[in-house]
């Protein structure tokens, strides 16, 4: 059993697990941390796995298993699982694993993106898996009939982001390459279906044009973690303004299966986060 982390002071609430195959998830943090700004947020980058999106479901289902049975031994009341692909693949096998446990999946926000567009032509960036998924193919099929819907898969891209340069030549030539078909079909409205994406935002709009609309479901994600925490709170009789968005800024504890001293460094540099990171134990 990994030793425990130190117990929060009694102004942060709530503890909220989060997980991602690697640093993608870190634009889900992000969003949480600005909606829960009281909240402990305890986060695992599975980084020496990454990307899920080119792995198999019964490994995604194994890791994901694996992850949150760690983060609740380390007090987590809300599970966020900031990984599409995973969400995917395991949300199903975490629900059975820990039926009382409010559990936050994610999937690529094609209804709102088809509700946006304004010529009913929406793109689609993803992983392989994520694109292979039936949960994913159930989310096409509600809203084909709305708009065209072009799927690009983006092979290899989250794990050029996973190195923590946003501007190196191989982030931007997958760019390129991902968006071309997307300008070709003349989508006006994309929807980033991983967690990485965010992150390069900026390139993809500079390749796509400023025109086009990136859909990028981060803040509803932590809108309806912040419902579930409220449910939390008052479950426990606790004072609900500790989820209002005025105080102390939230607690980050990191964990990650791959380098520690790395996962820290981008934390520091996308988030402007100093908190220090600790390995994920086997």
């Amino acid at each position: 059993m990994p030793d425990r982390a130190p117990l929060h002071p009694p102004q942060f609430g709530v503890r909220v697990g989060v997980f991602d195959s690697g640093v993608g998830g870190l634009s889900i943090l992000r969003a949480l941390r600005a909606h829960l700004p009281h909240a402990a947020l305890l986060y695992v980058a599975d980084s020496a796995n990454a990307p899920y999106g080119e792995k198999s479901e019964d490994f995604i289902i194994g890791r994901s298993l694996h992850i949150a049975a760690f983060l609740v031994s380390q007090g987590a009341q809300v599970l966020v699982v900031a990984c599409n692909t995973a969400t995917a693949a395991a949300v199903h096998a975490l629900r059975q694993a820990h039926p009382h446990l409010p559990i936050v999946g994610i999937e690529p926000g094609v209804k709102p993106a088809v509700a946006a567009s304004r010529l009913k032509k929406v793109g689609v960036m993803a992983t392989p898996g994520t694109l292979a998924s039936a949960k994913f193919a159930r989310l096409v099929a509600a809203h084909e009939a709305d708009a065209e819907i072009v799927l690009q898969p983006c092979p290899g891209l989250a794990a050029a982001i996973e190195t923590g340069d946003l501007d190196s030549p191989t982030v931007r030539e997958l760019v390129t390459t991902f968006t071309r078909p997307l300008k070709a079909a003349g989508v006006d409205t994309v929807v980033l279906g991983c967690t990485h994406y965010p992150f390069v935002a900026p390139l993809i709009v500079a390749e796509m044009g400023e025109g086009v609309q990136l859909v990028d479901t981060a803040e509803a994600v932590a809108r309806h973690t912040t419902r579930l925490v409220q449910r939390v709170i008052k479950a426990d009789d606790a004072d609900d303004t500790l989820v209002a968005s005025t105080g102390s800024e939230a607690d980050v504890s990191l964990w990650t299966s791959a380098s520690p001293a790395a996962l820290g460094d981008i934390v520091h540099r996308w988030l402007g986060i100093g908190a220090r990171a600790a390995a994920l134990p086997s």
